[in-house]
Order: C-alpha cells, then sequence, then structure tokens
C-alpha cells in the first residue's frame, strides 16, 4: 500500500468514526452450507460429471449415479460394484458427509474406497457443489 492510500484509508476511517460508523470490513468467504449458489456448483460438477451421472435412469461410469444421494447409505447403488471398504461402510450421505468427503478426501472419510483422491479446499466451493446436488440428485 502507497503512503497515499494509508493516508486515505487512515482519513476514511477517522471519519467514519467520527460520524459514528463502523469502520469496513474484509469481506470472508462462505462458510460450507447448503447455502449455496447452485449455478456455481453446476459449473464445478463438471468434473464430476466424468466419474457420475445424476439421473434417475443415469447409467453408472466410473462411479456409481447420485440421483437420490442424500439420505442414502454409502455404497448403496444396487447395481454399481463398489468396493468392500465403501459397501460395508455405515456412511450415509449427507450434506455434511459430502462436504467432508472434499475437506478431507475419501482417502480420509472412505479409505479403501475406489475414489480417486479429489479435494476441494475452499469452503464456498463445496457449499457451491452441495446446493447444485441437493438439487439435481433430489428423488
Amino acid at each position: 500500500m502507497t503512503l497515499r492510500r494509508a493516508s486515505l484509508a487512515l482519513g476514511f476511517a477517522l471519519a467514519a468514526a467520527a460520524a459514528g460508523a463502523a469502520p469496513a470490513q474484509e469481506a470472508k468467504p462462505a462458510a460450507a452450507s447448503p447455502g449455496g449458489d447452485p449455478l456455481r456448483g453446476e459449473a464445478l460438477f463438471k468434473k464430476c460429471a466424468a466419474c457420475h451421472t445424476l439421473e434417475a435412469n443415469g447409467r453408472n461410469k466410473v462411479g456409481p449415479r447420485l440421483h437420490g444421494l442424500f439420505g442414502r447409505k454409502a455404497g448403496d447403488v444396487a447395481d454399481f460394484k463398489y468396493s468392500p471398504a465403501l459397501r460395508d461402510s455405515a456412511l450415509v450421505w449427507t450434506p455434511e458427509t459430502v462436504d467432508a468427503l472434499f475437506a478431507q478426501g475419501p482417502d480420509v472419510l472412505t479409505p479403501g474406497s475406489k475414489m480417486p483422491l479429489q479435494t476441494m479446499t475452499d469452503a464456498r466451493d463445496r457449499a457451491d457443489l452441495i446446493a447444485f446436488l441437493l438439487r439435481a440428485t433430489a428423488r
């Protein structure tokens, strides 16, 4: 920041304080929640579409179809060949478990599964993807 910009910022902050206004805060990224942007999530899903379909009658690819994902036990699409680790797990897909899957990675959340290592470090990206999936996979 240049000296002039710093002086202007200080001047604005002092003027705001004198007027009783709160100083400006830096914007914080959105937290992971179902309140994400489904349109942005749809764009993020394009990477997932290489392995997954969304339709009720969609075919399985390298990964299972995701229709009816939320509330479903992991490893429960009848015509998909899961790894024993995922098929035998007690995991149920919820917005929170999908968030954890991409925050931690499948090697941590579902060790021994066939899903390749995929992480999304940005909580906003995860929230947006989950918002899209909640709509696109609903029964």
